[in-house]
C-alpha cells in the first residue's frame, strides 16, 4: 500500500514522505498494520507456506524475506518460520525436501551457538546438492561507521530478521573466516563470494543473481552510488563501497555412491 501511495503527487517528493512518517497518527497506523499483519502470520503462514510448497515446482525459500524477494522464491517471516524454532519447519517441510534457502543479513540475529544450530536445521532439509545463500555484515570492512551500525549487542532483545538497519538487535559480527566455518562445522561445503579480508582488502567474486539476489551487496546496495556512509576507500577505484555483506553459499553436497565391489 506504501508503494502505491508513493506514486501520489504529493508523495513523490522524499521531503514530503519523511515528514507524514513523523506524523504522531501515521506512525500509531503503522505500528497497528504491522501488528496486525503479524498477528496473521502467527495464525496463518504456517498454512500458507505449506501451500505455497505444493505449487511451487522448486521448493526454494526466502527466510524473513518481509517485502524483498525474486520471482519464484517463496517468502517468509519469522512468526511462522523461525530459525530457532525446528518444530515449526517440521510443520512445514520434509527432510532433504528443499531446493534452495536464501537468508540476507538474518544470522547476525542470532548469537554463533544458535547461529550453528540454525545451519544444522537447514542442513537437514535441503536437498543433497540444495545450497543455503547467505549474506551478514562484514566486520573486516574498514569503516567505523559502518561498524558503529552492524556492531553486535549480544544482550539486546527482541530479534529480528527484517531489513531494517538497526544493530541494536545484532547478536554476533562476523568474519568471513568465523562465517564459513560455522556453516562447516554444519556440514556445509562453502563457497566466498563477497568479504574484506584482515588486511582491508575487498575480495569479490562473481555470483549467480538467478541462484538469488543480494541486495546488500557491491553489486546491488544503493548506498555504493549515493554515498550516505563513508567510503571506505576514499579516492580509489573502489571509492564507491560504502556498505558490503560477507556472502556464501552454503552447499549440501550429495552422499557419495557407493564403491561397487
Amino acid at each position: 500500500m506504501w508503494r502505491l501511495l508513493k506514486r501520489l503527487p504529493v508523495l513523490r517528493d522524499p521531503s514530503h514522505r519523511r515528514f507524514l512518517k513523523q506524523m504522531p497518527v501515521v506512525r500509531q497506523l503503522k505500528r497497528a498494520v504491522r501488528k496486525t499483519r503479524r498477528a496473521c502470520y502467527r495464525r496463518f503462514g504456517h498454512h500458507w507456506l505449506r501451500r505455497a510448497l505444493a505449487a511451487s515446482p522448486r521448493k526454494r525459500i526466502v527466510i524473513g524475506a518481509w517485502s524483498r524477494y525474486d520471482p519464484g522464491w517463496i517468502p517468509t517471516q519469522r512468526e511462522f518460520l523461525d530459525l530457532l524454532d525446528p518444530a515449526g519447519w517440521e510443520r512445514c517441510f520434509r527432510p532433504n525436501s528443499v531446493d534452495a534457502f536464501l537468508a540476507e543479513h538474518a544470522w547476525e540475529h542470532v548469537t554463533e551457538s544458535e547461529g550453528l544450530a540454525a545451519a544444522r536445521t537447514c542442513f537437514r532439509y535441503l536437498k543433497p546438492g540444495g545450497y543455503l545463500r547467505v549474506a551478514v555484515p562484514d566486520g573486516l570492512l574498514p569503516d567505523p561507521a559502518y561498524i558503529d551500525l552492524v556492531k553486535a549487542d549480544p544482550g539486546s532483545s527482541p530479534r529480528a530478521t527484517g531489513p531494517d538497519g538497526n544493530s541494536a538487535n545484532h547478536k554476533a559480527l562476523y568474519t568471513y573466516r568465523s562465517l564459513r566455518e560455522l556453516f562447516e562445522r554444519a556440514g556445509f561445503q562453502v563457497t566466498l563470494y563477497e568479504y574484506f579480508d584482515e588486511a582491508g582488502i575487498f575480495h569479490c567474486r562473481q555470483w549467480d543473481r538467478e541462484a538469488g539476489t543480494i541486495w546488500r551487496s557491491k553489486r546491488f546496495d544503493p548506498r555504493d552510488r549515493h554515498g550516505t556512509l563513508a567510503s571506505v576507500h576514499p579516492g580509489s577505484l573502489d571509492d564507491y563501497l560504502a556498505y558490503s555483506s560477507i556472502i556464501l553459499d552454503a552447499v549440501k553436497e550429495p552422499a557419495p555412491l557407493p564403491r561397487l565391489p
